[in-house]
């Protein structure tokens, strides 16, 4: 497989310096592998941190800034960052108000976190952790025990993030974040397999002609392959899956999100489908964002997730945002 990098060993230092090239808002920890806001510790706010395998950009060093995270933890390719990157994060995350951990639900991230969240508490900063679990195409897979962590990592970030920013203490950003949480259903479809650097090829076998339907963001099993359907059917069996479980009532905000091989002009033409299936529901939709989010490196598929949004939701959401990945209303 041709890949833009140096030596497999490298990919994840020199994608930081570039980082730290690109975005001098950021301190970039290459050696120590933290990426923190620049104005970090901010007086009086609860510090937002999160991380997990690099492989997934720009999902989470893309979105630190203000209102978003407070730091980020890249581990190496599809692995989980190590407890004491967590801890250094938090302490300089911490501003005296405490310290929330936004954590995928899988379980090199859990266990990481958990152990991390001991030794911060140790160092006297008060830590608490939300766990994000909306994959609903499975409920055990590889990685995880339980529903995996996707796309509404995005939502709990962004929305727990904007609560921080105007100041609410560390029990009412750790709430918002799990009632995000707990409003949010994604769903993913992978139309190729993705290839990793240290394997140089391909990490699983999707035989062409094929998709599979409700893959994870590492490239696991999802609920099964069929052969190759076209843009509506996709959203027709996505958002299937997501409304069975889901049932809202209110508005919701959708993403629709590029695994990383899909072209905008793909992702925009899902998007249309996603809209129709929405509205043959009776699903209004308050906010749309599609482009690549979460991705599985060069996978080419889509991931669907909905949040069920109130009043205040929403306005957290319609806040100010600066970071690499996200940026509006400043």
């Amino acid at each position: 497989m041709k890949m833009l990098i140096n030596v497999a060993e490298t990919v994840v230092a020199d994608a930081l310096r570039g980082m730290a090239a690109a975005h001098p808002e950021l301190n970039v920890d290459v050696e120590r592998r933290v990426i923190v806001r620049r104005d970090a510790p901010v007086a009086g706010k609860v510090g937002l941190v999160s991380g997990g395998g690099s492989g997934h950009e720009p999902l989470h060093g893309g979105f630190v800034g203000p209102g978003m995270l407070t730091a980020a933890c890249p581990g190496e390719v599809f692995t989980s960052p190590v407890p004491d990157q967590m801890v250094r994060a938090a302490a300089v995350a911490d501003s005296g108000a405490g310290v929330l951990f936004v954590v995928k639900n899988y379980t090199g991230d859990v266990l990481n976190f958990d152990m991390a969240s001991e030794l911060a508490e140790d160092e006297g900063i008060q830590i608490a952790r939300v766990l994000v679990d909306d994959d609903v195409a499975v409920t055990d897979s590889l990685y995880t025990a339980g529903r995996r962590g996707t796309g509404a990592t995005l939502f709990v970030e962004k929305i727990a993030g904007a609560a921080a920013e105007e100041g609410a203490p560390l029990e009412r950003v750790e709430s918002i974040a799990r009632e995000v949480n707990a409003r949010s259903r994604s769903f993913g479809v992978a139309l190729s397999a993705c290839s990793t650097p240290a394997k140089g090829g391909v990490t699983f076998d999707l035989p062409a002609g094929e998709l599979e339907l409700g893959v994870g963001i590492h490239g696991e099993p999802g609920r099964e392959r069929r052969p190759m359907m076209t843009s509506g059917e996709i959203a027709d069996v996505a958002l299937d899956a997501i409304l069975e479980d889901l049932r809202p009532r209110n508005p919701v905000l959708a993403l629709v999100n590029g695994m990383g091989g899909t072209p905008l002009l793909e992702l925009y033409g899902f998007n249309a489908e996603v809209q129709r299936v929405l509205t043959e529901r009776g699903v209004a939709v308050a906010r749309t964002l599609v482009g690549n989010y979460v991705t599985s490196l060069d996978m080419a598929g889509c991931s669907v997730t909905l949040c069920e949004i109130d009043e205040e939701l929403l306005r957290l959401w319609d806040a100010p945002v600066s970071t690499p990945a996200l940026r509006w209303g400043r």
